[in-house]
């Protein structure tokens, strides 16, 4: 298992916890998240999941050991700054498998191979792929036995040894886990499974992960009986939206000192007997109810998030973040 940091900013208590749990490298999408891992001297390889900036291979050479790929460019770029700072970089390429994103088409991909056999300083370490994250394409038996095969014909070809076959990200758990063959595929990239304990295909639980390990907790600003429906000439909302409610009559509302700017309201989850109504820039919206008294103002409201959810909230300024082990 690669774990992927990039939902907690290469987080050191995140690391920490990870590498004593098992994990066998860490990877990310962000250079910067990736320096300040390699900072804290964690005894573990680093990849940059995400394909390389062309103005950032210095930084990706000098503080991380694999990237993915698929530009020669790129890679050619990857290869003078190896030269020049006197390492070796490892490259695993990016295959297309359906779901549309970053990837070799599979029929180039040998012709791929012997270029980066020719690049000095480079190492080539193996193949990927990436489903479900652009158009929802499942990894399954078919696209991950064309992983396999294309292993097998790499090797076949060249004479060398692919290394690392990364199957993909947490929506593989399913295929992974359910007793398949799974063949040629020896990584995986796991984040929001680890984090939230759910495989992203239908969020469902892991066994043996917690789904609450990471809670969201917003303080209330404002708490007040309220009409449920708003007057006055309608337009749309500061986020183009144009609200529709029923008419409930009067109702507790109280206002959380959070927003959009801080993490994805659609993907919080509020305790039992609280609905978030609406949420602006800074503002997050919640009903207790017709007959429930208002929030008291200082009390806090404890959420429980999805990846988006968690995503932003982390990459919040506004936030801060509290850890216990």
């Amino acid at each position: 298992m690669t774990g992927v940091t990039k939902a907690t900013l290469g987080s050191p208590g995140i690391v920490d916890a990870w590498l004593h749990a098992g994990i066998d490298g860490l990877g990310d999408s962000r250079i910067e998240n990736l320096e300040k891992i390699r900072q804290t001297e964690a005894p573990t390889s680093l990849t940059l999941i995400r394909s390389p900036m062309l103005s950032q291979a210095e930084r990706v050479v000098a503080h991380t050991d694999v990237s993915f790929n698929t530009e020669l460019d790129v890679m050619s770029a990857l290869s003078s700054a190896a030269k020049k700072q006197d390492r070796i970089h490892g490259i695993v390429l990016m295959i297309e498998l359906g779901d549309l994103r970053e990837g070799i088409m599979p029929a180039l991909i040998e012709k791929t191979v012997l270029e980066v056999l020719r690049f000095p300083n480079l190492s080539f370490k193996g193949i990927g792929t990436n489903l479900a994250c652009r158009c929802g394409v499942s990894p399954d038996g078919t696209n991950m036995g064309t992983l396999s095969t294309l292993a097998d014909s790499i090797e076949a070809t060249f004479g060398i040894t692919v290394e690392t076959v990364s199957g993909g990200n947490s929506a593989n758990l399913t295929w992974a886990l359910s007793g398949a063959d799974t063949g040629r595929v020896n990584d995986l990239r796991l984040g929001e499974a680890l984090l939230l304990g759910v495989e992203p295909l239908h969020r469902n639980p892991i066994e043996g992960l917690h789904t609450d390990a990471i809670t969201l907790v917003a303080e209330v600003i404002e708490s007040k009986r309220k009409p449920s429906q708003p007057w006055g000439e309608i337009a749309e909302s500061a986020f183009g939206e144009a609200e529709s409610s029923a008419d409930r009559g009067t109702i507790s509302q109280s206002i959380l000192a959070i927003g959009r700017q801080d993490t994805d309201p659609d993907g919080l989850e509020p305790p039992t007997g609280l609905k978030i109504l609406a949420a602006s820039s800074d503002h997050l919206v919640i009903d207790s109810g017709n007959d429930q008294e208002p929030l008291r103002v200082g009390s806090e409201v404890s959420f429980q998030l999805n990846y988006s959810a968690l995503l932003r909230a982390m990459t919040s300024p506004f936030i801060s973040k509290e850890m216990q082990f």
